[in-house]
């Protein structure tokens, strides 16, 4: 059986390893245009990366599904009828789903950045 102390550096380490893998991703993102990629290309491309990192990982909205995932994680682990397994459960039911979450705020950066260079006026393709 773990205890509530492993458990929860364990849970620490690996949400701080997914969260630092994904901090500089999708802001970074350049987009295909059909179109030239010259100086006025890389300004707007310079501002638009500023934009969607504006966009934070640990948001409202990941906060919000690593609660949800801790609760469900917590029940299930209540089936167990262990506090160990409560915990571990609540743990990894946070991770898992604040996980998820930080995934989708890596594709709304991307996002942010072929809207914003769209928005002026570069013909994004993907």
């Amino acid at each position: 059986m773990y205890s509530k102390t492993n458990l929860t550096l364990a849970t620490s380490l690996i949400m701080t390893m997914f969260l630092s893998g994904c901090a500089n991703t999708a802001a970074d993102y350049e987009p295909i245009v059909d179109g030239p990629k010259d100086a006025l290309f890389y300004d707007d491309l310079a501002d638009c990366k500023k934009l969607a990192e504006q966009r934070e990982y640990l948001n409202d909205d990941t906060k919000s599904e690593a609660l949800l995932g801790a609760g469900i994680g917590a029940v299930i682990g209540a089936i167990g009828g262990d506090t160990g397994d409560i915990v571990g459960g609540a743990l990894v039911g946070g991770a898992v789903s604040a996980g998820g979450r930080a995934w989708d705020t890596r594709d709304e950066r991307k996002n942010i950045v072929l809207e914003c260079m769209a928005g002026r006026g570069h013909r994004v393709v993907g």
